[in-house]
């Protein structure tokens, strides 16, 4: 099988000990993790600039950072790329589709997380917002009746404020899975409608939810179910604002190395930027809403700065996955390209559903300003931080992960290839700049023709396709007549990383000592 060993431990600490200003035992620094929800690769300045839309705090971040412009999220969609993000494991390995409301978890027991692997090095680990991982729901409910209610989503079937015992902890979530602390609603547009703190609501549901209000761009998307009575969906971002930078605030003077996941809830719909936001951008609610989550940034960083550790600090600033449909509607009335010059958005294997913006700032160890072009995935994110922490992975975790820290360093490229994949049976193969896709389209919605007219693509016919992303980055002219062995090739190469069940370079090299002993 085809893939490139990455540096081992040993190696990395002989370069830094020549000339990089590490020590041979490894400080731990700590994590900041910035994901936001639906974030287009075009939306931010510093990745398109043309784009209407102010993100001064995402922008100083990369003039502080490393920038890569080939960066991806697993999957088209929340769940399976947060899967993927916390586990270094391809999230189709196990699953592909989101958690519905009130869903179980997604995490066997047995596997080891980030979250964990941090603790287990002495980490205080904590994640506040967005969750959508699934908790154990079942072990509160205690009546069997689901109640009915026809919407925009059609009729669907749920389970009312009085069907679970809510003075119950609730298993099976943040805390099972690595997480010291937890405080957020699990999911934005999903029940119960209410703040969770730990495993516990901080308030009991009292009603189900109806919407009546209306909100400032595209669809509510949320589900019905439990909530409290006075949920305030424009209260969502701005109270787990304040909570992270408490939590960070607690921090000063803490010598313990940390953990922080903040899993933005936007600028995912319900777009619900507040009143102060309006008319911030020139793209409409949502461009207001990417630049409150901008506002987010600048005040989790500054409480970062005020905590003393922004120099001992790894930040991570990512998305999810591509923008959401809305986007071609603001494409047409604000000539704003969220997803820039990529094909696709949301839950598309073309590059605009999985290609996000990906920054990390590490003080002393990355260069400010840097740009790199070097394959990346969220995926790479636990075996990057095993290496620089000094933690020995099993080969039972993170099967697909490569450490990205000689990348971070300033040095070559060490993941060859990644496959992106959002629905079953439909995959895109990576390798070098050939991008190889299993179907006739990467759309999993029908194509947008005014989209694809404006911006001059034409049917294709063909079965499959190819495409070389360094002459062709917004995938228009399928190749597979003249490269039929490349495809071929990629073909094979899929399968073969399909079935052997992992793909990291350091279970390559465990397997090859194997074979030679």
């Amino acid at each position: 099988m085809r893939i490139a060993s990455s540096f081992s431990l040993s190696s990395v600490i002989l370069l830094l000990a020549a000339g990089y200003g590490w020590a041979a035992e490894p400080e731990l620094p700590n994590v900041l993790i910035l994901y936001v929800d639906d974030m287009g690769y075009g939306d931010p300045g510093c990745y398109n600039a043309d784009s209407k839309i102010p993100t001064p705090n995402i922008d100083q971040l990369a003039r502080e950072g490393m920038r890569f412009t080939d960066g991806h999220s697993s999957s088209g969609i929340c769940t399976p790329s947060r899967y993927a993000l916390l586990t270094g494991r391809y999230h189709w390995r196990k699953f592909h589709g989101i958690v519905g409301p009130l869903g179980a978890s997604r995490f066997d027991a047995e596997r080891l997380t980030l979250p964990e692997m941090l603790q287990q090095q002495g980490y205080r680990t904590a994640c506040i917002g967005k969750w959508h991982l699934g908790w154990d729901w079942t072990a509160i409910r205690h009546q069997g009746v689901r109640q009915t209610t026809s919407g925009a989503n059609g009729q669907q079937r749920y389970w009312g404020y009085d069907a679970l015992d809510w003075t119950r902890p609730i298993p099976d979530g943040p805390l099972a899975h690595g997480f010291d602390h937890y405080f957020g609603d699990t999911v934005i547009n999903f029940p119960p409608y209410t703040w969770i703190e730990n495993d516990r609501v901080v308030r009991v549901p009292d009603t189900n939810l109806e919407i009546t209000a209306k909100t400032k761009e595209g669809s509510w998307e949320a589900r019905p179910g439990p909530a409290v009575s006075d949920w305030d969906f424009y209260d969502n971002l701005p109270t787990l604002t304040d909570k992270a930078v408490e939590w960070l605030d607690t921090r000063k003077g803490d010598e313990q190395p940390f953990l922080l996941y903040f899993a933005f809830p936007s600028p995912h719909a319900p777009i619900v930027p507040t009143d102060d936001f309006d008319n911030k951008s020139q793209a409409g609610a949502y461009g207001d809403y990417v630049a409150q989550s901008d506002w987010t940034c600048g005040q989790l960083l500054a409480a970062l700065e005020r905590s003393g550790h922004a120099d001992d600090t790894i930040v991570l600033f990512t998305s999810d996955n591509g923008p959401e449909i809305y986007c071609y509607a603001r494409d047409a009335k604000f000539d704003h390209r969220s997803a820039g010059p990529l094909r696709g958005i949301k839950r598309d294997i073309y590059e605009g559903g999985h290609r996000v913006p990906f920054i990390v700032r590490w003080p002393g160890s990355v260069k400010p300003g840097a740009t790199s072009d070097a394959l990346i995935s969220q995926i790479d994110v636990m075996a990057t931080l095993a290496e620089i922490i000094g933690y020995e992975l099993p080969a039972s975790a993170a099967e697909d992960s490569y450490s990205q820290l000689p990348v971070l360093l300033g040095h070559a490229q060490v993941r060859p290839n990644l496959v992106h994949n959002t629905a079953p049976d439909r995959y895109a193969m990576r390798d070098g700049d050939w991008l190889w896709i299993n179907v006739r389209n990467g759309y999993q919605r029908p194509a947008n023709a005014a989209w694809e007219r404006k911006y001059g693509y034409t049917a294709d016919h063909h079965q499959q396709q190819l495409f070389n992303l360094s002459s062709d980055l917004g995938q228009r002219h399928n190749v597979i007549d003249d490269h039929p062995e490349r495809a071929g090739q990629m073909e094979q190469l899929l399968q073969e990383i399909r079935e052997q069940g992992h793909s990291a370079p350091r279970l390559e090299e465990t397997n090859r000592d194997t074979d030679a002993e």
